[in-house]
């Protein structure tokens, strides 16, 4: 994100001797994408960041994935995923269940309510939405805070934490790229700045707080990164000091935070297409979320989605909130993912099209991953498939 931020103490003049605590050298680590060609920041450590003492094999949890074939529509119980109290011993990073994914995108789902491991992402940034509770996320640039309905964004490569807080479960639906995620392009000047015809702008990102200053030697740290072959692998670094060491930093990539409650949605009178939606984008794929808004006003408007086929894309719709008028009657509820795959027209279910005829708001909340290549099930997506949503425009029958 081009948006310039500075935390802590930073000398005036880049690469140079800086010493924050009398005599002792800070150590400046440049973290940056693209090979130096894109937003970078610039961290000051108070120990060497490379210096590590230990490196073993990480077990990550199933990433395996298996083809949607036969090719059908499905429906996704996510709630069911995590029974009665076990999200209680269950954390943000280990507790992940692999729902939906493909080379350029991982959708995971997780109940947790214990704090996670130091770990850091390097195959790619992460977008987490909180669907409930909240966490205090720590992070080598500071701490975020995030509650519900919060994206939380995590730049690929930076260590942190998760800590749920109170006595709520954190739920977490976590989109992990190959890519870094951003703004989408057409919302920004050619200098990155959100125009003015964007939904949201930089007020409504919030960024790192306070530093954090932990002493302690022989940490540990997961990593997850790209494997020889392409498959992604974890790592567990034991790293020599702890990398939450950070005196300052400035620059314009770190994490942040923007809630879903700030994007001002784009309404016209007839129904206006998804793109109007998006709210991030990475490498073939796209983020959208549809907010509580007043909806078409043409006098002939019909404010449900028309049919469409899904000539380039898998959609995948998170219901996480309100009354999604589109699926009533499907058993989509709260906690609920549709998968529809490219190559297959789908629309309101029976009954939907007439009955939005005459409204003027809709309450839904419901986050939106669009993809360009084939999505393939994930352990916890297999889990918890109902079996029966292909049908559902059928009204049940099946041939």
């Amino acid at each position: 994100m081009a948006h310039y931020r500075s935390l802590g103490a930073v000398p005036p003049k880049r690469h140079t001797q800086f010493r924050p605590e009398g005599d002792a050298l800070a150590f400046e680590e440049l973290m940056g994408e693209e090979g130096f060609s894109s937003d970078s920041s610039l961290l000051y450590h108070r120990h060497i960041p490379s210096a590590m003492t230990g490196s073993e094999v990480w077990e990550l949890p199933d990433t395996r994935t298996v083809p949607n074939h036969p090719m059908k529509p499905r429906h996704l119980k996510l709630h069911e995923l995590f029974a009665d109290d076990a999200w209680r011993d269950t954390d943000v990073v280990d507790g992940r269940r692999l729902v939906l994914g493909n080379g350029d995108v991982r959708i995971s789902y997780v109940v947790a309510g214990r704090p996670s491991k130091l770990y850091r992402n390097g195959v790619g940034d992460e977008c987490v939405y909180v669907e409930s509770g909240a966490a205090r996320v720590e992070t080598v640039f500071g701490v975020l805070t995030a509650r519900a309905g919060d994206y939380v964004i995590i730049p690929r490569a930076t260590t942190h934490r998760w800590i749920p807080q109170g006595e709520e479960p954190l739920r977490a639906y976590c989109v992990e790229a190959n890519s870094h995620i951003a703004p989408p392009r057409r919302y920004l000047s050619r200098y990155g700045q959100l125009l003015e015809h964007a939904p949201y702008c930089e007020r409504d990102l919030r960024g790192p707080t306070e530093l954090i200053q932990e002493d302690g030697t022989d940490v540990e740290v997961l990593v997850k990164h790209r494997g020889s072959g392409g498959e992604i692998v974890g790592t567990r670094f034991v790293q020599a000091h702890h990398p939450f060491d950070v005196v300052g930093w400035d620059g314009c990539l770190y994490p942040y935070t923007f809630n879903i409650a700030d994007f001002e949605p784009i309404t016209g009178r007839v129904h206006q297409p998804p793109p109007v939606h998006q709210v991030f984008e990475g490498v073939n794929f796209v983020i959208c979320n549809f907010v509580p808004r007043k909806v078409d006003y043409h006098p002939l408007a019909i404010p449900v989605p028309y049919y469409h086929s899904n000539v380039d894309s898998d959609e995948v719709m998170f219901y996480c909130g309100g009354d999604y008028e589109a699926r009533k009657g499907s058993g989509i509820g709260q906690g609920s993912v549709s998968l529809h795959p490219g190559g297959h027209a789908h629309g309101p279910q029976p009954g939907a099209y007439e009955r939005s005829i005459g409204a003027e708001f809709f309450d839904e909340l419901a986050v939106m991953v669009d993809t360009f290549r084939p999505l393939e099930l994930g352990e916890g997506g297999r889990a918890c498939d109902d079996g029966v949503y292909a049908w559902s425009w059928a009204g049940g029958r099946r041939a």
